[in-house]
This record gives structure tokens, sequence and C-alpha cells, in this order.
């Protein structure tokens, strides 16, 4: 096994822990993704440890610090003050009838064994309290070459689990690594399995997937990959959309759009869905130019179809819709701009704000002067929210128990204040009580 010191920080209550481990005498190590961010310099979201220790021997050194998370599997959780240690014992996995878990695992008391069933070489290096790393498949050299390899057979890799194949995928684009030929060619191989993959975890590996900064890059290179798990996707691919504005396909378009959208999920999701519709809606004209009329609602609604598929939230579903369906409409006046805080909120409009400049900026060159007039319209919403402009009825003057005071009641009551809202935003009606209540009166 190739072993290295080096100086990596763990946090002290997970020193604690491989201490613990080790003076009741078990080898105790931290693994896998810490091990692999630690070496790139990155910060990392969780401290797995893997251990000789069986299972009960570990419940047994924690005491009522231990939750037995995951027996079956050798997993104890170790729960600190300061955060939990998924804690693991050392193991060979057994057969994967469903190319997501295996059967059973069998416990081992080899730590190479433990690295060896882990993904990808750059995930199956370890280190001990005192900076040792244990290396056996040459992560380290992956990591400094910038490479993601699989561990052994590739395709044995991706057919025990299918979902290896979606995280190799995002790896590459969180970390901006090339992937080793022999997997790339197994993830293409392979690619069909992901059908088979629980939608909850496509889902949440594509999104961290959309938000890593090389994540246009992957899409451009794995098309096939992602379509077979996504395949709305598939009829963007070289779709030529025979239009001036537009010197990419479809499916260039939209990379070059998400690779200009800021790294929110909300923000790479919509951008991904808005071009969707395009292929169904493409019309020649008489001059041989491409339109895409209403493209915008079809889209909305393939994304929708995506999005209860992949198990979205409502909340997400709803906004990301919106946005989809909304990201080609144009405002050019305070009024407009009005409509659209009351539709969207100030949180929304900026966001389809910022699809807009995305999407412009995947479009021919010469027409991303649009730029300069996304900028005027977000200025004109700065202004209108330092104005405090009226754009919703918690704003308006009057409420609902001043128009029972002049004798309206039921129905009459919300469409009246809907009324009076609709002229305080147009402008011609200013949002003072005495005004509002004079005009409610004269619908009364």
């Amino acid at each position: 096994m190739r072993e290295k010191r080096v100086n990596l920080k763990i946090p002290a209550y997970v020193r604690e822990t491989l201490t613990a481990l080790e003076t009741a005498g078990h080898q105790a190590y931290c693994v896998g993704g810490c091990v692999r961010d630690s070496l790139l310099g990155r910060m990392p979201e969780d401290w797995d440890v893997t251990t000789s220790a069986l299972p009960e021997e570990t419940m047994k050194v924690f005491g009522d610090q231990a939750i037995p998370t995951g027996l079956k599997h050798g997993t104890v959780t170790v729960c600190c003050q300061e955060g939990k240690v998924e804690t693991t014992t050392f193991r060979r996995d057994g057969a994967y009838a469903d190319h997501r878990h295996p059967e059973q695992v069998t416990f081992t008391p080899d730590l190479t064994e433990d690295l060896a069933r882990r993904d990808f070489t750059v995930n199956a290096m370890a280190t001990d309290l005192r900076g040792t790393v244990y290396d056996p498949f040459g992560g380290q050299a992956d990591l400094q070459e910038g490479i993601l390899r699989c561990v052994g057979d590739p395709e044995r890799q991706f057919s025990e689990d299918a979902l290896r194949i979606l995280r190799c995928l995002r790896f590459a684009a969180v970390l901006g690594f090339s992937i080793e030929p022999e997997t790339g060619k197994a993830l293409m191989t392979c690619r069909n399995l992901l059908r088979e993959m629980a939608p909850e975890r496509v889902h949440e590996e594509l999104t961290k997937l959309l938000c890593g900064p090389w994540a246009a890059s992957v899409l451009r290179r794995y098309p096939d990959v992602i379509g077979a798990g996504l395949p709305e996707i598939l009829p963007m691919v070289g779709f030529d959309q025979r239009n001036p504005h537009h010197c990419y396909d479809v499916w260039e378009h939209t990379l070059h759009a998400l690779d200009a959208a800021p790294p929110d999920s909300v923000l790479r999701w919509a951008v991904l869905f808005h071009d969707m519709g395009k292929p169904e809606c493409f019309a020649l004209d008489t001059q041989g130019i491409g339109h895409f009329m209403g493209h915008g609602v079809v889209s909305r609604r393939i994304a929708d179809g995506v999005m209860d598929r992949l198990r979205f939230d409502n909340a997400a579903k709803e906004r990301i819709g919106e946005l989809v369906e909304w990201h080609d409409h144009r405002v050019e006046t305070e009024k407009g701009i009005r409509r659209m805080l009351n539709r969207f909120g100030e949180r929304n409009f900026r966001y389809l704000l910022a699809i807009q400049r995305a999407d412009n900026m995947g479009q021919a060159e010469e027409f991303r002067g649009r730029q300069k007039e996304i900028d005027r319209i977000e200025a004109m919403l700065d202004r209108e929210l330092e104005k405090g402009s009226c754009f919703s009825l918690k704003q308006l003057a009057v409420n609902g128990n001043d128009l029972l005071g002049l004798g309206l009641s039921g129905p009459a009551v919300g469409r009246t204040l809907q009324g009076l809202l609709d002229q305080v935003m147009d402008g011609t009606l200013p949002n003072d009580r005495d005004a509002l209540l004079t005009a409610a009166g004269k619908i009364r």
C-alpha cells in the first residue's frame, strides 16, 4: 500500500473519534471524500471514518454518543457536540442485485479490501491521526493530474451501483476533472442503468452537477449519458434553430446560458429547462427563418413532467416552472416593473432577470447587447423599490375592513381591492387612503 505523510486539518471532534477507537485497540482512519477534499485544499462537508472495530465494538467505545444507523452494513453514527461522524467497519461488498445496494456485506480486518470497494481512486484513500495517507490505487496521482478513474473494472463498478454514473459526472462538474477513457467508455455502456435509479437520487445528483463550475462542459461531453436519466434533453441536442439570433443549436445555446448563470440550483434547473419546448414549437417562415412561438409554455409543460418524475417539492416546481414559462417576457416601463413585482415578488423577478442575462449570453455575439437593456430594467426595479412603490395588496393604503365600512361585502371586497391595486400599479391612482376610498365608493 502506498503511504505518504501529509498535514491534514482534521477537526478536533473527528480526531477525538479516531483517538477513542485507537485507544480501544482498533484501527481507525478518515476515509473517502473528506481525504480527497482535504488533499485538494477544500473544506470537507462531512468526515467519515472507517475502522477495524465491529459495529458492536464501536457502540461500546462511544456509549450514549453512538447511534446504530446501519448496523447491517457496519455503520454507527458518533454524535459529538461539534458534529456527527459516520463510522463504518472495514468491509467487502457482496453482489448487487438492484444496481444500487449490496445484498450482503462481509466485515474484514483489511483496510485495503475496504478501499477496493470504493468507486473512484480519488475516493479510495484513507488517513490516520498522524497524517499518513493510505493510497493503494493511485488516488493522489489522479488528484494531481485531475483524473477520475474507477477502482478496478469500470463497467463492474457502474453495473454494481448505477448511482456512480452520475457521481462520476458530478465530480467532473464540481472538480473540473477529466474522465479517464476506459471509465468514460463504461459510462456510455452502462448509461441505461440510470433508468432504474430512484428518482430522488437522480434529482439530488443532477442538482449538484448542474451547480458545478464545469457543468456545461460535462453536459456537452456526455449528453447521451445524462439523456438516459433525463431523456427530455435529447431533442435539443443538435437541433438547428435557423435563426440569426442564434449561432448555436438548442442544446449548445442551453449550455452557454448555463455557463453564464450563477450557480444557484433554481436558476440552473430553470436554464436547463427554458428551451426544452423549442423543438416541438419550431416553425419556418417564408424566408426560411426559424421561430418558436409559445415555447415558454411548452417548455414549462415538459419541465413540470420532469420535476414530477424527479420528485421536486411543490414550491420548487412552481417557482422553476414560472421562471421557465416567463423567461422570454420583456418589460419596458415602470408600470411593467410593478406588474412583474406583483406577480413574482422581488426575489423571483431578479431571478428572472438573471435567467434573461444568461439566455442572452447564449445568443449570437452581435445580439448580446441586450445586457445593457437588462441593466436598465434592473435599475428601474431598484428605483421602484427605493421609492416604496405599491405592488401588493399588503402595501395598499386601504384594506378589507375599510371597504366593509363602505358597505361592501363578500367577493366584492376582494374584487374592489384588486381593482384599486391595478390602478395604483398602472399609475392612474395614488396609493393614498382618501383617494382610494373615494375611488372605492364610486365602484360601489
